[in-house]
């Protein structure tokens, strides 16, 4: 029977699974098991969400208590659901071959191969998990080999927790004493196959002192140790209790082996054991009738009088009860509602339903907010000056000078960071698979052997972003969509000194120059620099050693001297082509030399690169920009001849071939070119309506902010072009999705000091500080899978808050300019 506020009976009454959503559902209550992939980002195994949040997840078995991003994670094999029997099982085993010593992440596995199966079930108001183990573990890995549980520390810090009879409150700082265990190292399995892979010496710095690869050397000591623990006694909407069935549960917090760790409940796999080798009782704790509070999303920032507002009213898909809309302005004397209307109904999406509220209409200029319910949005501004200040300009006036490599970077008082790495670069070992998924082949493809000094590359570049490295297509896409933002809006913005003699930025010091050309000078001069070195792009240039790589802080104080890597991938080459090429066009003016370089790089890339295949994009991409760089007849010769291959990839290269087409003005081509855009204007709808936004959200690990401000900015082109087709919606759109009309129930702004309410805890390179870096945009709300769509506020979850290059801030830049120049016709 159906209550009125849209909870159940039988829902009440015990954990079910829901074979439609793949999970235990108990009313506000949800365990999953093994539905989302992510063990290093702390997304995956057996997970608890209650009450609108994500508590515990990653619960499996691991090689270390307080496991970090580069400890082995299991190979998860076949996940069954039965609901008879009310159990999700899912096998698993170690090692996963293909990530020992490999790829991004590289991980050291321990020389024991064992399979393990882990059941979850519901039994009445608790899940029961089980461990069975397909044979007992060596004697060198007992008490190593445990079930972790790791719980969320943003939520926790000054909160209470009990285990049997003992107490505490967990701490906002790792608290000792540490405790000395023999590392797992000691152990290494050989796993690897004969082609490149990462050097174990230079993974664990030869045990010399503290290495993050290492992480059950020193831990910290439990907490506490007993057979049943709750946390968050103190609140009804958080409080769960671990009992567990023979084996002690041992309370830990992981931050102490590393800076991004989580607190974590283990269990050891006893000596001997193999069936139900581990065994907990989880009871959530449930409250009746509870639903997730409506939530309303609008842009932070706000709306132009002309552009069209819609705000977006997230709901509980159990909630029947439906509110009006109200539009408040906020006067000098309060609140004062001046529209109403019932709420468009829109359907489900992910685990909610949404309502949308359309108050186009009102263009009066002023304060207002949206109000549904008890719920309310933020204040945001309806104003003709709304993106005139403070929404595009932070890139260019904070993140993007704060990023520069080889420059000391101050704002008055405070020095972000000093003149960093003098000393680049060395050219990279051979064979080699590096710790951020670098790869040298079996040669440096250079005249400069593993070891050689090249000159030329310690100038330019900005880091990227979480991390220090400058790989080649993040510096070219970064001055690729500073030179077309330059382009398509005329922006000139002066409020920074960038001295390139002296390698000296002031921020908020104004040097006579545009900043948007001295910051694409400054990711030119490091791509153009070491091609003129090198002979060849580089792959990028990176740390040498690990525990450099997790460098927290100033960039000038980092030890080693970084690796140059190159490749030969004719893809990325020609895309730099064509990022060089457009940025030549920019800088002719500016820094004519170096215009000349960057236009010599991309017609000598274009030239001598093969072109087919994969990079058969890629080359036309390069052909188009070279064509209205040079006007050359070539370029548009080859443009001619690939009408057909440009036609049957619309959806890739419709955007930039858009400006070249109407340049070359080729009666043949545009008429064949044309008649493809319909096609493309009707998956731009269907992708449209597949969410309540007006854009697509298609999360895979990361939030999907950055690939959706890409959308906005490809699709800028498309109705800059042909404006008759395709309209401006899904531009506006994109933008508002980035500043706050986005799922779930965090609706701050990507984009970190922009807005009413910001990301004002990034994934930067002050992270550790729990701060921000102005300008910088957030990779945004993840997708816990199946259907939780989470923003949580915490510095190290890269694959939420990180900044990056290449993109991200830049395209958002792009897309708040467009917004700009679309609203002010």
């Amino acid at each position: 029977m159906q209550k009125e506020n849209g909870s159940t009976n039988s829902a009440n009454q015990a954990f079910r699974l829901n074979h439609a959503s793949g999970y235990f559902q108990r009313q506000g209550v949800d365990v999953m098991a093994f539905d989302d992939i992510y063990p290093e980002g702390h997304q995956s195994g057996v997970s608890i969400i209650m009450h609108g949040n994500r508590v515990a997840t990653n619960g499996d078995i691991r090689f270390e208590q307080t496991p970090g991003q580069w400890q082995p994670v299991p190979k998860q094999g076949k996940r069954e659901l039965d609901e008879a029997a009310n159990t999700i099982t899912t096998s698993l085993s170690f090692p996963d071959t293909s990530r020992h010593l490999k790829g991004f992440n590289p991980m050291i596995y321990p020389d024991f191969r064992f399979d393990y199966k882990v059941s979850v079930q519901g039994e009445g108001k608790a899940v029961l998990v089980t461990v069975d183990l397909d044979r007992p573990i060596p004697e060198q890995f007992v008490g190593k080999i445990c079930f972790n549980l790791e719980l969320f520390p943003g939520a926790l810090f000054g909160k209470p927790w009990i285990m049997d009879k003992k107490h505490g409150i967990f701490p906002e700082q790792p608290n000792g004493p540490v405790m000395s265990l023999p590392p797992n190292y000691s152990h290494t399995g050989n796993f690897s196959e004969h082609d490149a892979k990462a050097d174990p010496k230079l993974l664990s710095g030869d045990n010399n002192g503290y290495n993050p690869i290492i992480a059950d050397d020193l831990i910290a000591e439990p907490y506490a140790v007993g057979r049943r623990f709750t946390v968050r006694p103190d609140d009804p909407y958080n409080r769960f209790t671990i009992e567990s069935k023979g084996t002690e549960l041992k309370l830990y917090d992981g931050r102490m082996n590393h800076n991004n760790g989580w607190f974590v409940i283990s269990s050891e796999v006893p000596a001997g054991a193999a069936d139900h080798a581990i065994q907990w009782v989880i009871t959530p704790n449930v409250v009746e009738d509870w639903l997730s509070p409506a939530v309303v999303q609008t842009s932070q920032v706000g709306y132009h009088p002309k552009q069209s507002k819609t705000a977006i009213i997230e709901l509980d898909k159990r909630e029947s009860q439906r509110d009006k809309p109200v539009l408040v302005q906020i006067t000098e004397t309060g609140d004062k509602q001046v529209f109403s209307a019932g709420g468009q109904e829109w359907g489900q999406f992910l685990r909610y339903n949404y309502l949308k509220f359309d108050f186009t209409d009102i263009k009066e200029e002023g304060l207002y907010k949206v109000r549904y319910g008890s719920s309310e949005s933020s204040i945001f501004r309806i104003a003709s000056d709304v993106y005139d200040r403070g929404v595009w300009q932070p890139v260019l006036e904070y993140f993007l000078p704060v990023q520069m490599c080889h420059m000391r970077v101050s704002e008055k008082y405070r020095v972000w960071h000093g003149d960093c790495h003098h000393n680049d670069a060395r050219m990279a070992p051979v064979n080699l698979n590096h710790i951020d998924g670098y790869e040298q082949g079996p040669s440096t493809l250079t005249d400069y052997q593993p070891g050689d000094h090249v000159p030329g590359l310690n100038v330019g570049g900005w880091h990227d972003a979480g991390d220090f490295d400058l790989r080649v297509e993040s510096q070219s896409g970064e001055f690729y969509t500073l030179a077309l933002a330059y382009e398509a809006f005329n922006v000139h913005y002066d409020a920074t000194t960038i001295d390139q003699v002296n390698r000296i930025v002031e921020i908020h010091q104004p040097d006579g120059k545009n900043d948007i050309l001295q910051q694409i000078e400054h990711g030119v001069l490091s791509v153009v620099g070491a091609y003129r070195a090198l002979g060849r792009l580089y792959r990028g240039i990176i740390e040498s050693d690990l525990r450099d790589y997790v460098h927290l802080g100033d960039s000038a104080s980092m030890f080693d001297e970084r690796w140059v890597f190159t490749e030969d991938n004719p893809p990325r080459e020609l895309l730099t082509a064509a990022h060089l090429a457009a940025a030549a066009r920019t800088l002719k003016a500016f820094n004519p030399v170096l215009s000349e370089q960057s236009l010599q790089a991309a017609s000598e890339i274009y030239k001598v690169t093969d072109g087919t295949g994969k990079a058969r994009m890629a080359k036309i991409h390069a052909a188009a920009e070279l064509f209205l760089s040079t006007g050359e007849q070539a370029y548009r010769d080859f443009l001619l001849s690939a009408a057909d291959d440009i036609v049957e990839s619309i959806d890739k290269a419709g955007w930039f071939v858009a400006r070249a087409e109407i340049a070359m003005n080729d009666a043949g081509f545009s008429s064949k070119f044309r008649a493809a855009l319909p096609a493309l204007k009707e998956q731009f709808t269907l992708q449209s309506a597949e969410t309540p936004y007006g854009i697509p959200y298609r999360p895979h690990i990361w939030g999907a902010g950055w690939g959706i401000q890409k959308l906005g900015y490809e699709y800028y082109f498309l109705h800059a072009a042909y404006p008759d087709i395709f309209d401006a919606e899904m531009i506006f759109n994109a933008l508002n999705f980035v500043l706050g009309c986005h799922p779930g129930s965090n609706t701050m702004s990507f984009a970190s000091g922009v807005g009413a309410n910001s990301a004002t805890v990034g994934y930067g390179l002050n992270r550790a500080d729990w701060s921000y870096i102005p300008g910088g945009v957030i990779s945004g709300t993840a997708l816990i899978r199946p259907d939780f769509p989470e923003l949580l506020v915490f510095p190290y979850l890269w694959q939420q808050v990180e900044y990056v290059l290449g993109g991200g801030s830049t395209h958002f830049m792009f897309i708040a300019l467009a917004a700009q120049q679309l609203s002010n016709r």
